[in-house]
């Protein structure tokens, strides 16, 4: 009888020790994510925490801008003595899954979200349920529809960001101004429908058409990825073989225009980025590309965090808040 009792305590134990733990499991993507249990007992504990956990939601790790953007908010979780809970989808388009990371992060009680949606209209909802839930917001990066927040009642977002159609003007203009003769042009975009790929093309357009040599004959979306930029550009270049300069919304679409650029010896194509990644900035060494703007993601991280930090305890903060840009190009890269 004894032994059984005994038997019995045992077992107990290593299920509460178990049921305590975190798990790992494999997503539709075969990526590896946490998957927190998100039980009453475990949200209970999480809001009895001596710290606030706010929570940081970025697109993807896989371009370095949000690795930066990271780092930035680990600076502000230092300083300002809180627990940051990074979460982030497995692509720059996975809008369901950054949609069911919110949803986790409301059943979990953080004390504020910051975000930088993939889609400006897409996140709209399950943030306002987090708005509902008394979970303060802070919209980074991408901006959120205007128009739609108003209508679903999500209001009190204050935004940290650059001036994406201002920087997309400024990066390409420093381009376009060195074009003499009759040039066709072409625009790579970001995500149809993001606030921050629509300035940027905005910007971009405003540019182009401030200089009568350059003829735009196309404007295609690679949805940010470097993959499908290479692909989208060696579609467009069958179409149009004597084009003289590629626009690209990121970065990472302009390095897989570079590559293809290099793979099929096409030397005289002027090509601009954004966002001025490690890669990036080599190639405008090289001479392969010839402009990125600089958009202190670490700032724009730090910033989201300390907001929040202030949300969550009452305070105040901007309605807007503008991070200056860097354009960088072949004169100061160095």
């Amino acid at each position: 009888m004894l032994k059984n009792v005994i038997i019995y305590i045992m077992c107990f134990i290593i299920s509460i020790i178990f049921l305590g733990c975190s798990k790992e499991v494999e997503n539709h993507t075969g990526s590896l994510v946490v998957e927190e249990k998100t039980t009453a007992d475990n949200r209970d504990n999480l809001s009895k925490r001596p710290k606030k956990t706010i929570a940081l939601v970025m697109k993807t790790l896989t371009n370095p801008f949000f690795i930066d953007m990271e780092k930035g908010a680990r600076k502000a979780e230092a300083e300002f003595k809180v627990n940051l809970l990074a979460r982030t989808g497995a692509q720059e388009t996975s809008i369901e899954q950054q949609i069911a990371i919110v949803e986790e992060l409301i059943d979990l009680k953080v004390d504020a979200i910051v975000i930088a949606p993939v889609h400006s209209a897409e996140l709209v909802p399950v943030l306002k349920k987090a708005q509902d839930a008394k979970i303060p917001i802070v919209n980074i990066d991408n901006r959120l529809d205007v128009r739609i927040s108003k209508e679903a009642g999500l209001v009190g977002v204050p935004f940290v960001g650059v001036d994406n159609e201002l920087a997309a003007y400024q990066s390409v203009k420093y381009v376009a101004d060195k074009i003499t003769k009759p040039t066709k042009a072409v625009i790579i975009e970001g995500i149809r429908g993001s606030d921050n790929s629509e300035q940027r093309k905005r910007g971009a357009l405003r540019a182009l058409n401030q200089n009568r040599n350059i003829d735009l004959v196309a404007i295609q979306t690679a949805n940010w990825k470097i993959d499908e930029a290479y692909f989208t550009v060696s579609q467009i270049f069958k179409k149009y073989p004597d084009i003289g300069l590629i626009v690209c919304g990121n970065d990472m679409m302009a390095l897989g225009v570079v590559e293809y650029l290099a793979k099929e010896n096409k030397n005289n194509v002027l090509v601009t980025g954004f966002d001025a990644l490690q890669e990036a900035l080599q190639a405008i060494q090289e001479g392969a590309m010839q402009v990125s703007v600089n958009q202190q993601a670490d700032i724009q991280g730090y910033k989201g965090v300390a907001y929040a930090v202030k949300l969550s305890e009452g305070e105040q903060v901007p309605e807007e808040t503008y991070i200056p840009v860097k354009i960088v190009n072949a004169e100061n890269v160095k």
